[in-house]
């Protein structure tokens, strides 16, 4: 089995920091997403809940992209928000990202390492990678 690391050159974290681990990686048909926060460029991009989680998700699916990964492929998503007042606002954009293809989740209220109000992993699986 190969295991292939994308990002390992390492992502720039907020105060433009160099992050010490891959944006994903792949094994046997499977992708495991780092968690990603709604920041472009290091910097968290202000907004609501609803607009950060679009662009949380938005940077999940964009490292799924890059290593051949759809939205229908994920199988778990793991979701962290920091106030539980946001959960049905996060709920109707997971719905709209992944509409028909539901995935199992896991969401939970703590705080977050960088001052934010979501962070979203996913977990992917292609049997035709395995």
């Amino acid at each position: 089995m190969t295991i292939q690391r994308y990002g390992v050159e390492g992502g720039v974290g907020t105060g433009g920091q160099k992050l010490p681990f891959a944006r994903a990686t792949q094994a046997a048909g499977w992708l495991f997403v780092s968690g990603q926060t709604p920041m472009t460029d290091g910097e968290v991009v202000e907004g609501g809940i609803v607009e950060q989680t679009r662009l949380a998700f938005d940077n999940c699916l964009a490292i799924m992209h890059e290593a051949g990964y759809e939205v229908a492929d994920v199988v778990h998503v793991t979701a962290v928000l920091t106030d539980a007042r946001y959960f049905t606002s996060f709920n109707k954009v997971f719905k709209e990202i992944f509409g028909e293809h539901p995935p199992a989740r896991i969401c939970s209220v703590q705080d977050l390492v960088v001052d934010c109000k979501v962070e979203v992993d996913v977990k992917c699986y292609r049997a035709d990678r395995a």
